[in-house]
């Protein structure tokens, strides 16, 4: 059974789309100990009020953007960057750091660092997938519209 570009795209979506929808809702809900777990993070220390607010905020726009057929684009652009950026945090602190603290919610604190980075880089390389996808499938719908 072969499964079309756009199908893998909606699916790959809709992980994305419960992966932040789910971690933003977690730092929501344990917003104190998030927002303390940043200020523990030698590297975070100092925005940590700042992305305490604005990363939930960040993951549930990426979601939005993502639902919608109209700002899928967008939405896999700013997940790949936002989970990029989310792996190398994980690598600088395995290399780096003396304390390690997990500002995770959820489930997802209770991984070691070792495993959310492997679940961060199936993550990134799955919206990398997607994202691939979409361009191809709208770079398809455009030289159509040309031929016409």
């Amino acid at each position: 059974m072969k499964i079309s570009k756009n199908t893998c795209i909606d699916i790959i979506s809709a992980l994305l789309v419960s992966l932040f929808t789910y971690a933003a809702l977690s730092k929501l809900s344990e917003y104190s100990t998030f927002k303390s777990q940043l200020e523990r993070s030698p590297f975070l220390f100092h925005t940590a009020v700042f992305l305490a607010m604005w990363i939930p905020i960040i993951e549930l726009t990426i979601s939005l953007l993502l639902v919608f057929a109209k700002t899928r684009l967008y939405g896999l652009y700013a997940s790949v960057v936002l989970m990029i950026m989310f792996t190398e945090y994980i690598l600088a602190m395995l290399r780096f750091s003396y304390y390690i603290p997990c500002s995770c919610g959820g489930v997802l604190s209770a991984m070691s660092w070792n495993q959310h980075l492997i679940f961060n880089i199936f993550f990134t390389m799955l919206a990398i997938v997607a994202l691939i996808l979409q361009l191809q499938s709208a770079r398809k719908q455009t030289l159509s519209k040309l031929a016409r």
